[in-house]
């Protein structure tokens, strides 16, 4: 069963057009990464699969059910750490917690769900005197009330100094390990790379993108550059490594240690050997691969072309 279904959802206020039959569909427990500049659209998908706001046209299902129709179930079920949200001054993270049990009926621990976001020495510290960083694992903790089925995270780093964000990238983990399915939208590139099965990404209110992360850096040109520096390189060795079938481009730096730059989308052994074969000496080659950031870039900023979700 799908957690989220996305179906030709429009969204129009007066002639701005914030969502144009936008369709995609995040999977029951997996953890999906939605991705977008600002204005992209992001917090209005987000709006409308909780129904605070309704598309202009469009279906939208969550958890298997109508998400206009059975929104209040579907909000019983689903934690949410909205962007911005700030705590109250005067009251304790205890006070936060037995609110947020109190709302949903549970019968969960202040105590421990302040241990999980690593906030159980501040239980009964006002929330006026925390950092930003320690208000936004208030606010997750609160998001983890009820153990929900889905998880609608709306960039949750926000705040929080490196240490944080790994533990913030563990507690994702572990929600989505008991069963979780996670929606988890940030500009975080890194995190979402770290934590993410699939990413989404949305531009001017249209899906451009659905992938693995592996998936979308291949979908790029140049998904995985190969560099290596050779004793001599000329224009018959060049000639023969850019019509090599897995390699989309190959340049030469011909200075006193000639340098191949080549772009390459399948095996990479098969350059170093054409080079071997022509008696070129490889001296020294690294690798690496086009960073989520970069397939972000060239979605985002270029036309791109549309990758069906896999």
């Amino acid at each position: 069963m799908s957690a989220i279904t996305v179906d030709n959802v429009t969204k129009s206020y007066g002639r701005t057009l914030a969502l144009e039959e936008l369709s995609f569909e995040v999977r029951e427990g997996e953890v999906f990464g939605f991705l977008g500049p600002n204005g992209a659209g992001k917090s209005t998908t987000i709006n409308i699969l909780l129904d605070f706001i309704r598309p202009t046209n469009g279906q939208v299902s969550v958890l298997g059910m109508d998400a206009q129709a059975n929104s209040r179930e579907i909000r019983s079920r689903t934690g949410v750490l909205p962007e911005g949200v700030e705590a109250y001054d005067r009251l304790t993270a205890r006070q936060h917690l037995e609110f947020a049990i109190d709302s949903k009926g549970t019968d969960d621990d202040p105590a421990d769900l302040l241990e999980r976001v690593g906030l159980a020495d501040a239980i009964d510290t006002k929330a006026g005197g925390y950092s930003k960083g320690m208000a936004q694992r208030l606010m997750l903790a609160m998001a983890l009330v009820g153990d929900p089925d889905l998880l609608i995270l709306d960039e949750p780093s926000t705040g929080l100094d490196p240490n944080g964000a790994r533990e913030m990238r563990e507690i994702v983990r572990e929600e989505n390990a008991r069963g979780a399915t996670v929606f988890f939208s940030s500009h975080s590139m890194e995190q979402v790379e770290a934590v993410c099965d699939r990413v989404g990404i949305l531009r001017e209110g249209e899906m451009v993108a659905v992938d693995s992360v592996s998936g979308l850096r291949d979908s790029i040109s140049g998904g995985t550059t190969l560099e290596i520096v050779v004793d001599r390189i000329d224009d018959d060795a060049l000639g023969a490594v850019r019509s090599l079938p897995d390699v989309t481009d190959a340049t030469a730096d011909r200075d006193e240690l000639p340098t191949l730059t080549v772009q390459v989308e399948g095996s990479k052994t098969a350059v170093l050997g054409e080079l071997e074969d022509r008696g070129i000496d490889v001296q020294d080659f690294s690798t690496w691969e086009a960073s989520l950031e970069d397939v972000f870039q060239s979605y985002t900023t270029d036309a791109g072309t549309e990758v069906q979700a896999r």
